[in-house]
Formats: structure tokens, C-alpha cells, sequence
């Protein structure tokens, strides 16, 4: 009895044991198969550079200046001027005066005649015109009055003019050369027109017109 119980209790064992190989056979053979298949990386192709060359540039053009013109410079000549005579006049130090005369007209040469041959008059000397001067009656009345205004100021003042002397050596017109100022100008003017007397010019022993420069001094010291 006995030995019938260790046989049969070692057959079961060993078809256990051949069962475990096989499963455990198919389970490597399975994990072989579903293994993924790697594939090497690809590697990359070499860079190779080329220089490719630029178009060159287009030709420029040189700019053509036109030369500017010159410039025509027209001389300009002087016009002659000729001084006018100053003649001189007994009148204190704050009047001052110049005389403008003209020029002498040209003289007459007679036109020939036909015929003989006639000898002309020699031209007659042309009278020299004389100036006008002041009138020494009237030399008081010929400094005008101080304006108000420039009394106020304490300023000095002188005022240049023309003036046009008649025939009867009353002022007819009056022009403004340069003053300090117009009040001092307004009361010459008014002085000139109402006030100075000269003795007129002269061409020959006749009164003619004539202009005259008047220069007049203002000083605050006198209007005290």
C-alpha cells in the first residue's frame, strides 16, 4: 500500500513542471515578437555654401551743371556835382546861411545868314546873380521862440532848411533839410514864413528868386 502511494503522487509533478516551461516559452516568445523595431536616425546631409555674386549696380549718370550766367555789372558813373557858392553875411552865431545860384544861362551866337559873309556880335557878358542875404533890420526877429515842450526836456535842438526868398525878400516856401526834432521845426518854419526878411538877389541891378539854406541853433541856456 505504500508504495503505491509515492508512484502515483510523482507523475502529477513532473506534467506540472513541463506545463510551467511551456507557458513560460510563450510568454518570451510573445514579448520577442511584439519587441518594436528601432530604425537608425537618419543623418544629416552635409551644408555646403556657396558665395553667389550680386548684379553690379547700374551706371550713374554724371549731373551736367549748367554754368549760372554771369552777372553784367553796369558801371554807374557819377554825376558831376558842382558846390554851391557860399556868400558870406554879418548874423550872429545861431543863424547860419548858404546862398543857392544857378547856373548863367548860355550865351547867344546870331545865326549865320546866307549871302556875304557877316561877322557876329561878340556875346555880351552874362550878369553874375547875387545872392540873397538877410536883412541886418530884421537880424532880431530871425531866432524863433523855444518850443514849451523842449524847455521841459532841457534838450537843445538846430534845424537845417531851405527856404524860397522873393523878389520883395519875404520867405515864400519853405523845404526841411534835417532837424532834432518837429517842434523845433514847426516854430523855424513858422519864424521863416511870418517873421525873416532878406534882401532879394540880384542879376544885373533885377530881383530874382532864390533859394537859401537857413541853419538854426536852439540852446537851452538862452531859453532861461
Amino acid at each position: 500500500m505504500h508504495a503505491d502511494t509515492r508512484y502515483h503522487a510523482s507523475a502529477p509533478r513532473s506534467v506540472s513542471f513541463g506545463a510551467a516551461l511551456a507557458i513560460n516559452g510563450a510568454i518570451i516568445a510573445g514579448l520577442i515578437l511584439s519587441a518594436p523595431h528601432f530604425l537608425p536616425k537618419p543623418q544629416p546631409k552635409p551644408f555646403e555654401g556657396r558665395n553667389i555674386p550680386l548684379p553690379p549696380p547700374p551706371p550713374v549718370e554724371p549731373v551736367r551743371l549748367q554754368p549760372k550766367p554771369d552777372k553784367v555789372v553796369t558801371p554807374t558813373q557819377p554825376l558831376p556835382t558842382i558846390p554851391d557858392p557860399v556868400i558870406s553875411h554879418p548874423s550872429d552865431n545861431r543863424i547860419e546861411s548858404t546862398t543857392v545860384i544857378g547856373d548863367p544861362p548860355a550865351p547867344f551866337a546870331k545865326p549865320a545868314e546866307a549871302g556875304p559873309p557877316v561877322v557876329a556880335d561878340p556875346p555880351k557878358a552874362v550878369p553874375v546873380l547875387i545872392g540873397a542875404t538877410t536883412d541886418p533890420r530884421y537880424a532880431q526877429d530871425f531866432q524863433p521862440e523855444y518850443p514849451s515842450q523842449e524847455i521841459r526836456a532841457q534838450r537843445d535842438g538846430v534845424v537845417t532848411l531851405r527856404v524860397l526868398i522873393g523878389i520883395d525878400g519875404r520867405v515864400k516856401a519853405v523845404e526841411p533839410v534835417s532837424a532834432t526834432s518837429d517842434a523845433f521845426f514847426a516854430v523855424t518854419k513858422r519864424q521863416a514864413l511870418g517873421k525873416w526878411r532878406f534882401r532879394a538877389a540880384t542879376r544885373g541891378g533885377v530881383a530874382e528868386e532864390s533859394w537859401k539854406t537857413m541853419t538854426v541853433r536852439f540852446r537851452i541856456e538862452d531859453a532861461r
